[in-house]
């Protein structure tokens, strides 16, 4: 085989040498492309960059399937283009699967008005409208209303959709049959409380809430998760369990899982005085595995409870409560303590011992036990809650 030289000159090579020229030459090509190609790739614009990346869960490749995959790779564009605010509770839901079985768990029928709570770019809304009647849903984000009304027009349900645009916690909220919600973390108590306490008739809500939070809400007597948040709660409504959810359903995603529960009012509601339900069982789990016994004997608790207790009217305090701020404990030395107080704090031993309770822990006890107990106490004129201040039901659950 011949090759020309610079000098023109005819020169003799073996044919191993001209493949290897060859292949050194198509390398350098092949590696030149795949630098450029690099290059234009990291150069493109990334509008949120650091969030994880999405990942497509269409597993069969059939005409439907086909259609969700178009949609979801649509709603990803989307959400790429908003900076989502942890702070806010902004963890989007986008696995059509899941959405899908949260609304059919609630029940939803084309005559029901759904309210929906932080909907977000609208994932689980657009499904909401899809089934019901109309769709009122509460966002806090001005972002994500214009997100939601743009997507609500082209799929053709601007008017079935009523978006209110403020805090859920302080919103009135109209008349609705069914609450289906992908509650931020951050208002989960108080805003099942303003629910379930709030005066509101419907039918039952379906929540996607943290998995801690929701395995709380649905702990019984007895159980290590048992709390005030499940007693209140439990009190005016029943919580079942409906399914769990992976955290990586999420962009972005969150540090934990989340559980989907169905809360339903009861019919029937005890004939309770709230706020002193609500003051009573803050008073008991504040140390839930404390004795009833230990609790009530507690220094700076007993004097509290002896002004709250008095005759209103009276100008004259038994204690002065400003003055128990040091008594953090049974041991504590404090000059407060006279006859008065003393003889108080046998009072409320003596109750709780007529009720059999003096060695049972909060956490052990039904509803029933407890109601009992608070009825012994109110019989008795002591009181929990200051009758001449409202209570704020968000301060009363708030970090539950």
């Amino acid at each position: 085989m011949f090759v020309i030289n610079k000098a023109l000159n005819f020169q003799t090579v073996s044919p191993q040498t001209s493949m290897l020229q060859c292949a050194k030459s198509s390398i350098n090509h092949r590696s030149k492309y795949i630098l450029r190609q690099l290059l234009l790739k990291f150069q493109q614009p990334h509008a949120n960059y650091g969030r994880p990346p999405f990942n497509n869960r269409c597993y069969n490749d059939d005409d439907e399937n086909n259609v969700n995959r178009h949609v979801r790779k649509k709603n990803e564009n989307q959400d790429d283009r908003l900076q989502l605010y942890k702070s806010l509770g902004q963890h989007l839901l986008t696995n059509p699967r899941v959405i899908d079985s949260i609304v059919n768990s609630s029940g939803v029928g084309p005559d029901d008005t759904v309210l929906e709570i932080g909907p977000g770019t609208g994932n689980l809304t657009i499904r909401l409208l899809e089934a019901a009647k109309k769709v009122v849903a509460v966002e806090v984000d001005n972002r994500m209303v214009e997100v939601l009304k743009n997507r609500a027009s082209e799929c053709g349900f601007c008017e079935k959709l009523t978006i209110i645009c403020k805090d859920a916690l302080k919103a009135d909220f109209p008349d609705f049959d069914l609450v289906v919600a992908n509650i931020p973390y951050g208002i989960s108590s108080p805003l099942v409380a303003k629910l379930v306490f709030g005066g509101y008739h419907f039918r039952n809500a379906t929540l996607l809430l943290q998995k801690e939070f929701a395995t709380r809400l649905l702990a019984n007597p007895g159980d290590s998760e048992f709390n005030r948040l499940a007693v209140n709660v439990k009190l005016v409504a029943d919580v079942e369990h409906v399914m769990n959810v992976s955290k990586k359903e999420f962009v972005p995603i969150p540090k934990v899982d989340s559980s989907v529960v169905k809360i339903c009012l009861k019919t029937e509601i005890p004939d309770v005085n709230l706020n002193e339900w609500w003051a009573f069982t803050k008073t008991c789990f504040g140390k839930k595995n404390k004795t009833l016994g230990a609790t009530f004997r507690q220094k700076k608790k007993v004097a509290e409870l002896l002004n709250l207790s008095r005759f209103k009217g009276s100008s004259e305090d038994i204690v002065q409560h400003e003055s128990c701020n040091e008594c953090d404990n049974e041991e504590d030395e404090c000059n407060i303590l006279g006859t008065d107080v003393n003889l108080f704090k046998e009072k409320l031993v003596g109750i709780i011992r007529t009720a059999g309770l003096e060695d049972k822990r909060p956490s052990k006890l039904s509803n029933e036990e407890l109601m009992y107990l608070l009825s012994l106490f109110n019989q008795a004129g002591i009181l929990f809650h200051d009758q001449e201040k409202p209570r704020d039901i968000n301060a009363s659950f708030a970090g539950l």
